[in-house]
Formats: C-alpha cells, sequence, structure tokens
C-alpha cells in the first residue's frame, strides 16, 4: 500500500477537514486502537537474500515513468513469489485470535516468511520496523505489530508481501476476530467484494482510471466511504513502483498492457474518508475513529485479460 505522494500527515479533498454536521454515518461499536509498545526488529539470517533496502535506506517511488513489462521468465518469478505470499496469508489469518497480539502475528509471519527462505519486504522499507503490517479497527493502513492483543469485535487487515527469488509479492485480508458487530462484518463484506468487482475491470487496453471509478460505484452502492489517501502501486523486483493505482474516481492516464503486474487493494471506511498519521510516522487512522477495510491482490495483465496471482492453495 502506497500513501498518496501530496499527502503529508492528513488528507482532505475540497478542504473539508471538519466532518461534524455533514453526513450521518453509522459506525457501530468497536475498540479504538492506540499505539503501543513495539518491540525490537526481528533478525534475518545470512543466507536470506536481501532487497537493497535492508543495508541502505531508501527513498519513496514517485511511481511516474512507464510500467514494466515482465518477460515470460520475471511473470513466472512473480507467480512464485505472489504464491508464497498468499500462501503464507492465508496461514496468519488463522491465527488471529482474541488475545493474541499484533507483535505476535508479526513474530509468526516473520518466521513463515524466513523458513520458506524469503524475506518479508515490509521490514527496513523506508524504515519500517516490522515484517508485516497490522491495522485494527481504527487503522486505515501501515499499523506497526505492538503489545496490543486482539480483543472480541475487532477487525484486522494483516497485508503481507515477501522478497523471494528477487521478487516482491503483495497481498493483504482483513479478518473478522470474535464476535464482530453488523456493521463490521457489513464493511468486511463489501470490502471484498469492491475488490473482486474491481478485479473485473482489468484487461489488456483498459484505461487503469476504470479500476478507481469500479471501486468509486461500488462503495457508493454500498453507502460506505473510500479513502482515497492510498494507492496501488506496480510490483516486481522492485516494491513500489509504476503504474500508480488510484482507488477513486480519476481520469488520469495510462493503459493495462499485457505483462503489466500491480496491486489493486481499496480501503473502504463506515466514516469519512480523511486519514491522520500518528506520531510514529506510519500508523494512518481514521479522523473520526471509523473503522475501515482493505484486501489486496496482485494482478497481473495477460492477453485476453487478467490473473490474479495472490491466490493461495
Amino acid at each position: 500500500m502506497k500513501l498518496l505522494k501530496n499527502v503529508c500527515h492528513s488528507w482532505n479533498l475540497g478542504g473539508h477537514r471538519h466532518f461534524f454536521g455533514r453526513r450521518k454515518y453509522d459506525l457501530g461499536k468497536c475498540n479504538i486502537v492506540e499505539l503501543g509498545k513495539v518491540s525490537p526488529e526481528r533478525p534475518v539470517p545470512k543466507h536470506i537474500c536481501k532487497p537493497s533496502y535492508y543495508f541502505v535506506r531508501n527513498s519513496p517511488s514517485s511511481g511516474e515513468g512507464p510500467p514494466e513489462i515482465k518477460t515470460d521468465s520475471q511473470i513466472q518469478g512473480m507467480r512464485e513469489s505472489c504464491k508464497l505470499a498468499a500462501n503464507i496469508l492465508k496461514k496468519t489469518c488463522g491465527f488471529a485470535k482474541i488475545g493474541v497480539s499484533t507483535d505476535e502475528i508479526d513474530e509468526f509471519v516473520h518466521n513463515e516468511v524466513i523458513q520458506a527462505n524469503a524475506y518479508p519486504s515490509p521490514l527496513r522499507y523506508l524504515g519500517f520496523p516490522k515484517s508485516v503490517c497490522t491495522s485494527v479497527n481504527n487503522v486505515a493502513c501501515h499499523g506497526i505489530p505492538d503489545d496490543r492483543k486482539l480483543m472480541d469485535g475487532d477487525i484486522i487487515n494483516i497485508d503481507i508481501t515477501v522478497f523471494y527469488n528477487g521478487f516482491h509479492g503483495d497481498c493483504s485480508r482483513t479478518v473478522l476476530v470474535g464476535d464482530v458487530d453488523e456493521r463490521g462484518r457489513y464493511l468486511v463484506e463489501s470490502t471484498e467484494g469492491c475488490l473482486a468487482e474491481s478485479i473485473l475491470c482489468c484487461g489488456p487496453g483498459q484505461p487503469l482510471y476504470v479500476i478507481g471509478k469500479s471501486i468509486a460505484r461500488f462503495a457508493k452502492w454500498k453507502k460506505l466511504t473510500v479513502m482515497p489517501a492510498f494507492l496501488g502501486h506496480g510490483i516486481g523486483s522492485y516494491f513500489h513502483g509504476p503504474p500508480d493505482v488510484f482507488h477513486f474516481d480519476n481520469d488520469f492516464p495510462g493503459v493495462m498492457r499485457p505483462g503489466m503486474t500491480f496491486t489493486i487493494e481499496p480501503i473502504l471506511t463506515l466514516g469519512v474518508m480523511d486519514a491522520e498519521i500518528l506520531e510514529d510516522d506510519w500508523t494512518a487512522v481514521s479522523v473520526d475513529n471509523a473503522r475501515s477495510a482493505q484486501f489486496e491482490h496482485t494482478i497481473l495483465i495477460t492477453e485476453d485479460g487478467c490473473e490474479v496471482l495472490t491466490i493461495p492453495d
């Protein structure tokens, strides 16, 4: 998940930062998440192949320039990394239970990735201190795993990326923890459907903006709100690269071509679209404490359509 480059610590459109007194939102009931204690970085064995940013901190990708058109061998590498990420995500979703801390989820993911002879891509990317992003309830994105334990009624997005044999594979899911209220269940179910609907738009020759239009239309139909500050992105031997994939209604240039790989990862919320970044410079939260949900797949554009690469066994 990429943060829109002109967003620093808050996002708002049309200059509206004061959301009270406008449309009334049914937020349901949830536990509000605050920052907890973060444990030290987990070690990566010497034999694991590491991306360059493990050694030297990288800078954000601009998303500009032509998207990479991958060769057959590169596509095979992407299939393998994405399959691994999807299988680890499937296992991790089953591990996320009441009483398990997000730091324990990080430990679980880290160990699974290392055992597969892969590298957990989030670790040290732009200085991120952990091996997975865990975003609970009012945390929209980029939550840092800490000592907070999952509680009955939580929803949690688990965002896993692995670097395997030279390629990154990226996917995420939002899962229910215990007895989630009706609004929370509706949000999670609708967001998964939103991603599925947007994937149906993908194919050679299609403008990239159809993805954002589909997501915006679906969210409006479900009476939910897109959080527009967060983008999908091109992916390959690089974690983030062109094209930027906008999740809101837009007419930006760009066309899907066979051999392109990118993520689609909309965030929908029960409240307003505004988000702000907390003092750890990573955790993005809703300004109205509303919950959000996110689902993500890595997509390959083929000669006759598209292929979802992040489907588990």
